[in-house]
């Protein structure tokens, strides 16, 4: 499993929800702090100002899932499916992604920073104004993906492929071109001048 910045230990989780069928729940303002769901199916599940405290998700289906306002805060996703889901201003602080699948996920908004995305597919996937701040995106697989009006700063990125991706409009100071894949990656006119500097050229207007 990719670890977490800074070696921090995973969660500890105090009580389980196993093989339990969540389809289509509502979750309004719920609360929970370190549960483990085990082989849940949300698939249609919409949330609400729900909070995830320090939870463990393993192999849960989140397919077609909608959550709004809602905060997965130090969580760990392991093997989990995010078909089609869609978050709009949530919060995913400090979570960790290991061997999920994002297909068609819409993340609109919220703050994404120090999330481990290490070696994550997300092809296709689009993060639009989204707070990505010291994220771990190093060898991810991000071709064909939308990452637009993203803050990126101090975000890893060595070994990504953004292959197709439009990143137009996102803070790409830390971003080393020598180290990621950017053929055919669509940038605007200031991100250019910017990975320009990064190569050591002087750019004169």
């Amino acid at each position: 499993m990719p670890e977490r910045r800074n070696g921090a230990e995973g969660p500890q989780t105090e009580s389980t929800v196993r093989g339990e069928d969540w389809y289509g729940r509502e979750l309004q303002a719920a609360e929970y702090t370190r549960v483990e769901f085990v082989d849940v199916d949300m698939t249609e599940l919409s949330s609400a100002s729900a909070v995830f405290t320090e939870c463990i998700f393993r192999n849960v289906k989140f397919n077609v899932s909608e959550h709004t306002d809602s905060a997965f805060v130090n969580c760990t996703f392991t093997r989990c499916n995010f078909f089609d889901s869609t978050f709009r201003r949530c919060t995913m602080m400090g979570s960790l992604f290991d061997g999920c699948e994002f297909s068609l996920l819409t993340v609109d908004g919220g703050n994404w920073s120090f999330v481990g995305l290490s070696s994550a597919d997300l092809s296709g996937a689009e993060f639009v104004g989204v707070r990505l701040r010291e994220a771990d995106l190093g060898r991810s697989r991000c071709q064909g993906s939308t990452l637009t009006g993203c803050d990126l700063s101090a975000s890893w990125f060595e070994g990504a492929d953004f292959t197709n991706a439009d990143l137009r409009g996102s803070d790409l100071t830390g971003l080393d071109p020598q180290t990621v894949t950017l053929r055919q990656a669509t940038i605007d006119e200031r991100q250019a001048v910017t990975i320009v500097e990064s190569l050591g050229l002087v750019v004169i207007g």
